[in-house]
């Protein structure tokens, strides 16, 4: 079987509102098409591995990112290289924010981030809660849940990951959500947003793939179960 190396970035500090689930959706619609998924876990003090095919991080508390950060901030340059390479990568919340450049707390702390993506976050007191749907190019519409209280904004040229439909995304204010740069996407769509959007986790899977293994057509999937699941949330109220 075609081994492909998963790296699940701090598995007990940023995994909040199952965001596990889009670890699972991964393994299982790589084994369903024969392929050998070998997930790393990195914890904080730890290496990353040698052989990293997907990079995944999930969201997670204020204090889970300062918890985290100085570890983020000595494997930044190696998750950067990987970006860089063309790895693709899906940050959620939390993490999605460590890949900016910085967070700036409640309490006026900065958590500095790795600056993959050129954006800062704030938090506020107003907490954006609720059913998020956003129109993405590549992915069609994505449906997922949204919780935060931190507000992102992009720098000028730094793409979204899609425009919203329902809900805030980013913010209160600009109508956008998530960011993309190369194979590297990050999101507040919790859910988990994966087994809601199959579309999405092929695409991160074909890139793994053709990063493992050269490019490689992927076999279809049966999805009936998780386009009814996706029906239902495109009539769901915000």
């Amino acid at each position: 079987m075609k081994k492909i190396h998963i790296q699940f970035l701090y598995p007990n500090e940023m995994n909040t509102y199952g965001d596990r689930g889009n670890i699972l959706t991964l393994t299982k619609r790589l084994q369903w098409r024969g392929y050998e998924p070998v997930l790393h876990y990195h914890h904080p003090g730890k290496a990353l591995p040698k052989e990293i095919d997907l990079v995944f991080g999930g969201g997670g508390q204020d204090s889970a990112q300062s918890e985290i950060q100085k570890d983020i901030l000595a494997i930044g340059a190696k998750l950067k290289e990987l970006s860089e390479s063309g790895v693709p990568m899906l940050v959620i919340c939390g993490t999605y924010q460590l890949f900016g450049h910085r967070f700036i707390t409640h309490e006026n702390q900065e958590i500095k981030g790795i600056g993959i993506f050129n954006l800062e976050t704030r938090a506020t007191k107003h907490r954006l809660i609720g059913n998020l749907a956003a129109e993405a190019d590549e992915f069609g519409v994505l449906y997922g849940f949204e919780n935060h209280s931190g507000q992102t904004y992009l720098a000028e040229g730094q793409p979204a990951l899609g425009k919203v439909i329902r809900g805030n995304g980013n913010n209160d204010k600009d109508k956008l959500e998530g960011a993309r740069i190369r194979n590297t996407f990050g999101t507040y769509m919790h859910g988990p947003v994966l087994p809601l959007n199959p579309a999405f986790a092929d695409g991160l899977i074909s890139l793994a793939v053709r990063m493992a293994q050269g490019d490689e057509e992927l076999k279809p999937l049966n999805d009936n179960l998780a386009n009814q699941a996706r029906e239902a949330a495109k009539n769901r109220a915000y």
